[in-house]
């Protein structure tokens, strides 16, 4: 039986890990914030990743996407209720000119899209 229960969680394992590791196969250097106690988000919330890589290229969640692709993902989430809309995570580069961060914001603006969040790394030195 306990040999039963290895396998199972292997195999959970084994399905897991490549789907929580996906997002990091998106080479962004993310900024450094200072080391602090972390909060855990709340568990009703729903999570969608935009990522800018150093060479200004957009992901949604893992997907690469044109600009226009993803601004028509985002309005897609205008149309539903406020407390139902999705927490936007924006993951950009450090090196990154800030401006396309300020495009995706104006996205957002415009779809009145008001849960967001930046992707920080916790205490230490940005990784070159």
């Amino acid at each position: 039986n306990l040999v039963d229960l290895a396998f199972v969680l292997l195999l959970i394992f084994m399905i897991a890990t490549p789907l929580i590791n996906q997002e990091q196969t998106i080479p962004v250097n993310l900024p450094v914030e200072s080391k602090r106690d972390q909060t855990r988000p709340d568990k009703n919330n729903r999570f969608v990743a935009i990522s800018i890589d150093r060479q200004g290229r957009f992901y949604f969640d893992s997907s690469p996407v044109t600009f226009a692709e993803l601004s028509s993902r985002l309005a897609t989430f205008s149309s539903e209720p406020v407390d139902r809309q999705p927490v936007i995570r924006i993951r950009a580069d450090l090196s990154l000119q800030w401006q396309q961060v300020v495009r995706v914001m104006d996205e957002l603006t415009r779809y009145k899209l008001s849960k967001l969040q930046f992707d920080t790394q916790a205490g230490g030195n940005p990784v070159p």
